[in-house]
């Protein structure tokens, strides 16, 4: 049985993804990573069982450093920016 991690931990979990999750150049990639992060991160907070809290923080972990490499791939193979993208300025967006 393992230790649930604190709520510090997985806030500072949730943020350093979605800090991975901005890094992405291409708008797609980089807004579906945002929502799906807010999602499972408002899912994981909810749950109050301690092992599933755990499995889903460990698991979280290793998606955090698929989501780093990821983004660093993306970052070297990025396309030229959206329409929507243009002045960085997303009109209607998020």
């Amino acid at each position: 049985m393992s230790t649930q991690p604190t709520r510090n931990a997985l806030l500072g979990l949730y943020g350093a993804t979605l800090r991975a999750a901005r890094s992405f150049k291409s708008y797609n990639f980089r807004n579906y990573f945002l929502q799906r992060t807010r999602d499972n991160f408002r899912s994981l907070l909810a749950e109050t069982d301690s092992d599933k809290v755990s499995r889903a923080y460990k698991q979280a972990v290793g998606e955090l450093a698929m989501l780093k490499r990821s983004a660093i791939v993306n970052q070297l193979y990025a396309g030229p920016p959206l329409p929507i993208e243009v002045h960085g300025a997303v009109k209607g967006g998020v």
